[in-house]
């Protein structure tokens, strides 16, 4: 029974060999509606980002985990020279699309958008020949890569790829969700997406699997009411689900530094906003700055 529902709930991530559950486009497609465009990102995010981005003087970024090339996008829009990269050619088809659509604007003429692999990203990245100002890995993605051997060095070889990215004094920002709360309560934190303004959910639910007694993964199934009619008139409800790897923060921010080998600087942000371990609020997401140092 655990093998079944592995099998049905694997995702696609940037490693090789590993099933895509975008493959058939189906979830891509719904995923593309419900994140929107760059005018669905919230306020909120999109001025901490940029904040962020200026105060470290980067120019170069470098998106690892592109998907449909919403993030990118709106960093070629805000004049940053961009290089995405995801391991879902059905994903990536939406940012390809709009580069062509938008390709005799210079900016998005010169967005470079590759298929890569995390654990070989080096190797795949390596006619760039050049490191970032800034690389981002945002949206729960890295959650996505799973722990097939049991002791995460997977995760430990595509941090440490993804970490080789940035260069002396450059920042990688990268997030998750908050796991600690969710295996603690068993759901997830409630509270505003921080990330889309979506109005297509009508639910999502949350199963946790263990293995060994340990937490070895997390799903969400998403019902949403798509902007489609059927025969009878009604709006059509898509469900879909997406697994993930449950990271918590303190073990999270261990892998972190260990990808920069203990040479760099480590912020925390719970929900774009500074966080203090014990607060009264719970963010719903966790994201990492993570600077290079030397």
């Amino acid at each position: 029974m655990v093998d079944s529902i592995y099998r049905t709930r694997s995702l696609g991530v940037a490693a090789e060999g590993l099933p895509d559950q975008y493959a058939d486009g189906k979830a891509a497609k719904v995923w593309q509606l419900y994140i929107g465009d760059t005018r669905s990102r919230t306020d909120e995010y999109r001025t901490w980002l940029l904040r962020l981005l200026h105060q470290h003087n980067c120019q170069r970024v470098l998106d690892v985990a592109c998907g449909t090339g919403v993030d990118s996008i709106m960093l070629v829009e805000e004049g940053f020279t961009v290089t995405s990269v995801d391991a879902s050619d059905k994903m990536l088809k939406y940012a390809l699309k709009q580069r062509w659509e938008r390709r005799k604007e210079d900016a998005f003429d010169k967005w470079v958008i590759e298929e890569a692999n995390w654990l070989t990203l080096e190797e795949d990245t390596s006619k760039l020949g050049h490191k970032f100002d800034a690389v981002i890995c945002l949206g729960n993605s890295f959650a996505h890569l799973p722990d097939f051997k049991g002791d995460q060095s997977d995760h430990k070889l595509a941090l440490k790829n993804i970490a080789s990215m940035v260069k002396p004094g450059g920042i990688l920002v990268i997030d998750h969700r908050n796991y600690d709360y969710i295996l603690a309560s068993g759901c997830a934190p409630q509270g505003k997406n921080i990330y889309y303004k979506s109005e297509l959910i009508k639910d999502i639910s949350t199963s946790v699997l263990w293995v060994n007694n340990k937490p070895h993964m997390v799903t969400l199934d998403y019902t949403l009411q798509v902007p489609y009619e059927d025969q009878d008139g009604t709006a059509e409800l898509s469900k879909f689900r997406l697994s993930y790897y449950p990271h918590c923060l303190d073990s999270f921010t261990e892998l972190l530094k260990n990808a920069f080998e203990g040479k760099c600087e480590h912020n925390v942000y719970g929900d774009f906003q500074t966080y203090k371990p014990g607060q009264e609020q719970i963010p719903c997401y966790f994201v990492h700055v993570v600077k290079r140092m030397g």
